[in-house]
């Protein structure tokens, strides 16, 4: 297959995220299999206009404010002359609206999740209603593509929007398997937490930080590891000045890969307080060492975690409910052990080298059923 997947962003870029790894993950697998893949995404510092990395074609154009509006010029002048057997419109915030400029190739859409209200606790009144208006406009242009969704949540997102059920199929996401030790291994010595992932707002970091204050009047040695960069780190490194925690809670910024699985194996919990997510890969990759998780009960993250078996729900903002969890699975060693177990046989259950197979199945099925309706 000739495949043209269009996302804001390849992995390279400073603001990628998890959607950036799903894509990467599964298409370079695809690469792999002798398909050949090109990535239309912006282009960003001094990054090339054309890359190949990990066996997908990498074309970049034009900068990230702007990079929808001239997609659809690209695709006019250059896109639709290459011959290309499939679209994957990947919707990451924005839709680019292939529907509408995309008219003898099939597509397939990507949808990871929707931001909701919830877009406003990331950016500002105005550019809210900028995305939100263009969300809305999803289920009506895409009334008649085929929608890939990376969790139950997601998928019930597209119906309560409007979007017919026959035409969503889910694919969950995965880890890569090599990473991480599938075993619980030698823990810190002394009571270590753990937060992994970008540093944006939405995210709700400072909801840990606030719980933390609670747990250490029961735990006073107890420390908070956060690995990932992002925009909110000032904001945060205050509110743990101001919360007197500046000394147990270290900020490691941007870890490799083999860095990463050492942090998550080494931690008692690992917390994931995020107001909303498609999934939440980093749920499934602390659970690969080993390490439970307890998470904020929002879509996508339900999904992720698997109450009282590889982890902890709780409702979302609820600092002492958070707090008390933190509490219950430091003090309960037995308690740990067991989700602990679990979380492996959990995250056994997800791999990219699954979701690649069946993504490549799905746009294999696309393409033969617009093929059947000509």
């Amino acid at each position: 297959m000739r495949i043209l997947v269009v996302n804001w962003q390849d992995k390279s870029h400073p603001q990628s995220g998890g959607a950036e790894s799903h894509l990467h993950s599964i298409f370079s697998r695809i690469a792999a299999k002798g398909h050949h893949v090109t990535l239309l995404c912006c282009g960003h510092g001094k990054a090339p206009h054309r890359e190949t990395c990990d066996g997908i074609n990498i074309v970049r154009i034009g900068r990230r404010p702007w990079f929808n509006y001239i997609v659809p010029l690209w695709w006019t002048l250059v896109g639709k002359g290459l011959k290309f057997d499939i679209v994957i419109d990947d919707i990451n915030k924005l839709p680019f609206f292939t529907p509408r400029f995309v008219r003898k190739i099939p597509i397939l859409a990507i949808i990871h999740h929707f931001f909701g209200d919830s877009i406003y606790q990331q950016a500002g009144r105005l550019t809210g209603k900028y995305v939100l208006w263009f969300e809305k406009q999803i289920p009506r242009v895409y009334a008649n593509i085929p929608i890939c969704v990376v969790s139950e949540s997601t998928k019930q997102e597209c119906i309560d929007r409007g979007i017919p059920d026959k035409n969503i199929h889910i694919i969950y996401n995965g880890i890569d398997a090599s990473l991480f030790p599938f075993e619980v291994t030698t823990k810190a010595t002394t009571e270590t937490l753990v937060y992994f992932g970008r540093l944006k707002r939405y995210k709700s970091i400072d909801h840990i930080l606030h719980a933390m204050v609670k747990v250490r009047e029961q735990f006073p040695n107890v420390v908070l590891d956060v690995i990932g960069t992002g925009d909110d780190q000032t904001a945060l490194e205050e509110i743990a000045t101001a919360l007197g925690l500046i000394d147990v809670v270290r900020f490691h910024g941007f870890v490799e890969d083999s860095e990463k699985a050492k942090h998550l194996s080494r931690a008692y919990i690992d917390l994931n307080p995020s107001v909303k997510e498609g999934w939440g890969i980093t749920n499934i990759e602390a659970n690969a060492c080993g390490t439970p998780v307890i998470s904020a009960d929002v879509p996508g993250l339900r999904d992720s975690v698997k109450h009282e078996y590889s982890g902890m729900l709780y409702p979302y903002g609820d600092i002492d409910e958070l707090a008390r969890l933190i509490c219950l699975v430091l003090a309960d060693a037995s308690l740990r052990e067991r989700l602990s177990m679990n979380a492996i046989e959990w995250a056994r259950r997800f791999t990219w080298d699954a979701a690649a197979q069946q993504m490549l199945e799905l746009c294999a099925d696309v393409i033969q059923q617009r093929r059947q309706k000509k």
